[in-house]
């Protein structure tokens, strides 16, 4: 079996898809490959990108070219759908993105109850997330605020460090204002967009209303996003292999 061969075969395990960050911490485990290189994660970037085999759904999430008339509308939603359901399955990928990578670094992960029912890659993100009702962390109304962020990362003591809002179409201003209203917590927020809306952020979090927090809140595109997921997984896959030759 070769390389590309590899990538294919855990690609239909896996139902004909997959993200860069699940290939990477799965082609190499396939047995009777031959990699002979330094950098395999590389390799598997440029396999990839062989259109004769695969095609891109969105950032760091590959398809079969095989599958591409069985995949759910979650993973490849049809030109025909509402653009509403288009962007609820989009937001849903990049939250699910959020969530693994939260739980790669060991925190506690949140979404609201009104998204875990939702589907990323094959999953419910209840399933993926380890905190199934949100820590009472402060007053009621501040918890409430909390429980609307689209992904939060917990400390091990409870506490909210790292909220992230994915803004596909909607105002960002109303983010920025949850935003404000955990000021006093020592936590960094994240506003998630396409990087067409960057400016738009810059613009918004320049004003004097939210001079409390502009030092605090940073933009992540989706392709920040699904780079930062790839790379931590190309991490987690070298950690495991260095623990398994001591």
């Amino acid at each position: 079996m070769n390389q590309c061969e590899a990538v294919i075969k855990v690609m239909e395990i896996n139902g004909g898809y997959a993200t860069l960050g699940f290939l990477n911490q799965n082609v190499l485990k396939i047995k009777g490959v031959e990699w002979k290189t330094k950098t395999p994660f590389a390799s598997i970037r440029r396999i990839v990108q062989n259109s004769r085999f695969f095609f891109k759904i969105r950032p760091g999430l590959w398809a079969l070219n095989t599958y591409k008339d069985k995949l759910p509308p979650e993973i490849l939603p049809t030109k025909n759908l509402p653009k509403r359901e288009q962007a609820e399955y989009s937001h849903t990928y990049y939250q699910g993105l959020l969530v693994e990578l939260g739980n790669i670094k060991s925190y506690k992960t949140f979404v609201p109850n009104q998204d875990k029912n939702k589907i990323y890659l094959g999953k419910k993100l209840f399933d993926i997330t380890s905190v199934p009702n949100i820590y009472k962390f402060s007053y009621e109304h501040i918890v409430q605020i909390a429980q609307t962020i689209d992904v939060t990362w917990f400390n091990q003591r409870g506490m909210p460090a790292n909220l992230f809002e994915i803004e596909h179409s909607t105002p960002i201003h109303n983010s920025l204002l949850k935003f404000i209203e955990l000021q006093d917590f020592y936590t960094s927020f994240f506003i998630v967009a396409d990087e067409a809306r960057r400016i738009e952020f810059q613009n918004k979090i320049s004003l004097e209303a939210y001079k409390p927090i502009v030092k605090r809140v940073g933009f992540w595109s989706y392709d920040n996003v699904a780079e930062l997921h790839t790379k931590t997984s190309e991490f987690i896959s070298i950690e495991s292999k260095l623990k398994m030759e001591r």
